[in-house]
């Protein structure tokens, strides 16, 4: 496929979702590559190829000691330099569902300086949630994936969701810079509590940014709403073409512009 957008998905270590993701990423226009976490461990330099990496959902490493831990460390002590050169370049970096776990544990987000100032942990339910849930975009956000991005729905499917920053200083930072990109709401357009916010989130949180717009994380999934019949309510008509591959888009959109 012709195009700049040259995307590196993550495999491998209980990672389950590189298939559905590559496919979103080529479904806008860019082109994916799902390569074994081992390659990368091995070799850091292929990061120079890419210029989108995507750490997808599962259950890395079988979240032992934590979910995203382990596959965090690994990644901060055999590519951190890379990672934040790769950033330095103004390539796009994503975590989803348990690359967001990911991603907050190596320190990467709010801030990529390899510092964790947020984790994601156990559902306040106790239990494994898995639904649809309805999110509100903060389009204050320099979140480049939630560009003219109002409401959507996504499906959740998680045992540790639960955002929590480490103070409240922490989390006065991240919602005075707009880091918060989106949040769990109920059916009346306010920040519900459980079920509507299917984890216990403070704020609701259900995805942040860095500053630059360039490193997000969320705990929903958009590549499992790359059709229309995705939708639970597609045959009642309210379920939108794939709308959870706008964020692909969008990340594919910035770099065909950028690069």
């Amino acid at each position: 496929m012709v195009g700049k957008t040259n995307a590196l998905v993550l495999n491998g270590y209980g990672i389950n979702c590189p298939v559905e993701t590559a496919y979103a990423i080529k479904a806008v226009g860019g082109n994916a590559e799902i390569k074994h976490v081992s390659e990368i461990l091995e070799s850091p330099l292929l990061l120079e190829n890419y210029n989108f990496l995507v750490i997808p959902g599962g259950f890395s490493f079988g979240d032992d000691i934590g979910s995203g831990k382990v596959l965090s460390n690994k990644l901060r002590y055999k590519t951190g330099g890379k990672l934040l050169d790769f950033i330095s370049q103004g390539k796009l970096l994503m975590g989803i569902c348990n690359g967001f776990q990911v991603l907050v544990k190596m320190g990467l987000l709010p801030e990529p300086d390899f510092e964790q100032r947020v984790t994601i942990t156990y559902n306040q339910s106790g239990k494994f949630e898995d639904r649809w849930v309805n999110l509100l975009v903060n389009q204050k956000s320099p979140c480049i994936f939630t560009r003219e991005l109002a409401e959507i729905d996504m499906p959740v499917r998680h045992g540790e969701g639960r955002f929590i920053p480490a103070t409240k200083e922490v989390l006065d930072e991240i919602t005075k810079s707009d880091l918060h990109v989106i949040q769990y709401i109920d059916d009346k357009g306010g920040l519900g509590k459980y079920p509507w916010n299917p984890n216990g989130s403070v704020l609701n949180i259900a995805g942040i940014c860095d500053k630059s717009g360039q490193v997000f994380g969320m705990m929903p999934h958009p590549e499992a709403y790359n059709h229309r019949t995705n939708h639970p309510c597609w045959a009642g008509g309210t379920g939108s073409t794939g709308r959870g591959l706008s964020l692909f888009r969008n990340a594919v959109s910035y770099i065909e512009q950028e690069w």
